[in-house]
C-alpha cells in the first residue's frame, strides 16, 4: 500500500518541524492531493488518521483537499496551544 509509506513520511515531516514533546498536540494535518498524484485520497486519509492516533501523536486527524494535477503536499498542521480564543 503506497499510501501508507506516504502517510509515514508526512508524519515524519510534521514530527520534524515540532519542538520535542509537542507531537501529542497535533490536531489536524492538511494535505493537498492532485487527481493525478497516483494516490487514493481515501486510503491516504485512512492511513494518516491511523498513524495520528498512535504515539508519538495521539489525537490528530487528516483533512485532504483535492486539486487538479499531480500535486502532493502537506498544506498545514494545527497544534493545540491551549488558547481558548483560537
Amino acid at each position: 500500500m503506497h499510501e501508507l509509506s506516504v502517510a509515514l513520511e508526512i508524519c515524519r515531516m510534521v514530527e520534524e518541524r515540532l519542538p520535542l514533546g509537542r507531537t501529542r498536540d497535533v490536531r489536524r494535518v492538511g494535505v493537498i492531493v492532485g487527481d493525478d498524484a497516483g494516490l487514493e485520497p481515501a486510503n491516504l486519509s485512512f492511513c494518516l488518521d491511523a498513524l495520528l492516533l498512535q504515539p508519538p501523536f495521539g489525537s490528530g486527524h487528516t483533512v485532504v483537499t483535492m486539486c487538479p494535477g499531480d500535486t502532493l503536499r502537506v498544506d498545514y498542521f494545527e497544534v493545540d496551544d491551549d488558547n481558548p480564543d483560537d
